[in-house]
């Protein structure tokens, strides 16, 4: 679903802290460009906390986030909220600013990474709708999460004693390849069992579809096919595990619930 991102009331410019710091350029053209093509109101705050005030204190301007991916998860995690309450629309945009290894959602969501096309994305472009993936914990997903392969552990000998070290990379050996680390999870997928303690699992995936479709799910067993599934609710549980949502590693935990929220937000991106 799309609509025209002309906003009715301007231009709420949010400049996050970060990208001030570390690229003033490019927040300095950001607020040109934008400036120039709409009524904005620049608010530059110096928290998250004056941040998430001055976005739940926009009215009806339509708030474009300058900053990075983190930026970007903070603003729909404050707009869900209001949707959540019966407030606001979740409309929004972002000029992507910051190290190129903070905007990979960014770019992976269609936003352009220059400053310039990205501020006229914001004024010309087009809202599309976007589903999202909300926690137990009422942490938001943009696009998918993963939960990797555990660490591989090594037990090595020390003066007659032993130590455990986390080794996050395989290394090489004369000996025979060691079997490669697995959880012990159990995946529910709208309350059915997908996948369950028994089943050694070294990979689990859940995303958004196309807007208005489940989730799908794809769960990588020890030695054998991928289990596959599509939901509105993903359950797991079971040992401690670690998860990668919006580019950031979260965790350890022993039990996650994901709901899906159809068209729970929007953002502009270029026509066409």
């Amino acid at each position: 679903m799309s609509h025209a991102g002309a906003p009715v009331g301007g231009l709420l410019v949010l400049v996050d802290p970060v990208a001030r710091r570390l690229d003033g350029e490019s927040v300095r053209i950001a607020k040109d460009v934008l400036s120039a093509g709409a009524t904005a109101k620049i608010c530059l705050p110096d928290s998250q906390e004056e941040f998430a005030r001055a976005l739940a204190r926009r009215g009806h301007r339509r708030p474009v986030i300058v900053g990075d991916d983190r930026a970007l998860v903070r603003a729909v995690g404050l707009l869900h909220r209001e949707r959540e309450r019966g407030m606001g629309e979740g409309v929004l945009s972002l000029v992507p600013v910051g190290p190129p290894g903070s905007l990979t959602l960014a770019g992976a969501l269609g936003v352009p990474l220059s400053a310039v096309p990205a501020a006229r994305a914001a004024l010309d472009g087009v809202a599309r709708s976007r589903d999202l993936l909300v926690d137990d914990s009422d942490g938001v997903v943009l696009g998918g999460l993963r939960i990797p392969p555990p660490p591989r552990t090594l037990t090595v000998a020390r003066w007659g004693g032993t130590y455990r070290s986390l080794l996050r990379t395989l290394l090489p050996s004369p000996a025979a390849p060691e079997a490669r680390p697995v959880h012990r999870l159990r995946i529910e997928v709208d309350g059915v069992v997908l996948a369950d303690l028994d089943q050694p699992v070294e990979d689990v995936a859940v995303r958004t579809a196309e807007p208005g479709g489940p989730a799908e799910v794809v769960v990588q067993l020890s030695g054998g096919l991928p289990l596959t599934g599509r939901a509105e609710t993903v359950t797991v549980s079971g040992a401690d595990f670690r998860y990668r949502a919006n580019q950031v590693l979260t965790g350890p935990v022993r039990r996650r619930t994901w709901t899906l929220r159809r068209s729970a937000w929007s953002l502009t991106l270029p026509r066409g």
